[in-house]
């Protein structure tokens, strides 16, 4: 007997080849955890927010309840800055840029020596983070009609789980400027 493989939903405009998934804004929702899902609308990844903690800090776990990644605000920063941690040891950092004159940018420094940019409307969720000048991923609520969603659309061969932490990092550092 075969099955039926389910389709992949047509990617949307301006989206990259890739792996594509739906997340909530979290809108002042602290403490409120969450279901990423991919594009065939399967749970992914649940984001665990720990609002009880000295400082605000979010578990990213697969679909079986295995910790992933561990993203902490630090305190007593010049520049907003959350790291991302796996088991214990830093994977990245990310930071508000300092100055952002025409566009919302953050930079995000990778414990492997490389280094990603975040550039866009940030608030409105229309934002690409790249390496070296090639996208890695594109983040938009134009994707959806949706009510507070928004789609990120990660190119193939990333680590998923990464960038969607980094998408969920920037939505921490950002949401008192909403």
């Amino acid at each position: 007997m075969f099955r039926r493989r389910a389709r992949r939903a047509e990617a949307p405009e301006g989206a990259p080849a890739g792996n594509r998934y739906l997340l909530r804004e979290k809108l002042l929702t602290f403490g409120d955890d969450f279901w990423i899902e991919n594009d065939r609308g399967e749970r992914s990844f649940l984001v665990d927010d720990k609002v009880l903690r000295v400082r605000d800090t979010v578990v990213i776990k697969d679909a079986g309840g295995n910790e992933l990644l561990r993203l902490q605000k630090r305190l007593l920063r010049a520049r907003d800055t959350m790291a991302v941690e796996r088991d214990g040891d830093k994977v990245a950092t990310v930071r508000k840029a300092l100055i952002t004159p025409l566009r919302d940018r953050f930079t995000v420094e990778l414990e492997d020596g490389g280094r990603l940019e975040v550039e866009g409307d940030i608030l409105d969720h229309e934002y690409q983070i790249t390496r070296d000048g090639i996208p890695v991923a594109n983040i938009s609520k134009r994707w959806f009609r949706v009510r507070d969603t928004y789609g990120v659309a990660i190119v193939g061969g990333q680590n998923d789980a990464l960038v969607l932490a980094i998408a969920v990092c920037i939505d921490h550092l950002t949401e008192h400027d909403r």
